[in-house]
């Protein structure tokens, strides 16, 4: 459920919690049981660290535009270039 800000005349401001489907303009001052007006905030939110927002927005961007990503020059994708196995006896085909 929202929270909602109130400001009583009187006894100054509360908050409410109410479901979405319940009137929103006025509530029942907790300490006086006046009738309060609803305030209007601004929402809590906390500022992203740089690095972090750099890199959502370049998730964002290749969601929608892709990067290319291409094998380094002389085609091998490992950086392995020479042609034989080392003696690793999972190298099949030498």
């Amino acid at each position: 459920m929202p929270l909602y800000g109130f400001l009583c005349e009187e006894c100054g401001p509360f908050e409410e919690r109410r479901s979405l489907d319940e009137p929103r303009g006025l509530a029942a001052c907790p300490g006086c049981g006046a009738e309060a007006r609803r305030v209007y905030s601004m929402p809590n939110v906390k500022r992203t660290d740089a690095g972090l927002s750099r890199a959502m927005d370049r998730a964002e961007r290749s969601a929608h535009e892709p990067e290319v990503v291409r094998r380094p020059a002389g085609g091998a994708a490992s950086g392995h270039k020479h042609g034989h196995d080392h003696g690793r006896p999972w190298a099949l085909g030498h």
